[in-house]
């Protein structure tokens, strides 16, 4: 069974970035849309990005749009997010989650069931 597994996590300061990476074990990534999504401390779990199979296609939450950048490399089965100019409010465990198609919600299309167990970002102000 495909299994997720996000790493690039930690802490920085506000105005600084990260690169986040989702692989795969127990099967391959490129059949499927990735989405990232984030949870905060007494916050709902809120989409972030998205990229297609094929990479052709993405989609950001206004909240990051112009900062964070969503790509993939099908060959070496990773999905990334660079996150440049983090702030405060970036704060939370990110997930990637494989779906039959791109959204930001997760709702029908991440019925697939396959999520990573996250890895979290502290932003300092």
């Amino acid at each position: 069974q495909l299994q997720l597994v996000e790493s690039g996590g930690g802490s920085v300061q506000s105005g600084g970035s990260l690169r986040l990476s989702c692989s795969a074990s127990g099967g391959t990534l490129d059949l499927y849309a990735i989405g990232w999504f984030r949870q905060a401390p007494w916050k709902e779990r809120e989409g972030v990005s998205c990229i297609s199979s094929s990479g052709d296609s993405t989609i950001y939450a206004d909240s990051v749009k112009g900062r964070f950048t969503i790509s993939r490399d099908n060959a070496k089965g990773t999905v990334y997010l660079q996150m440049n100019n983090l702030k405060p409010d970036d704060t939370a465990v990110y997930i990637c989650a494989a779906a039959w198609a791109c959204s930001l919600y997760d709702g029908p299309d991440y019925d697939l069931g396959y999520w990573g167990k996250g890895t979290r970002i502290t932003v300092s102000s």
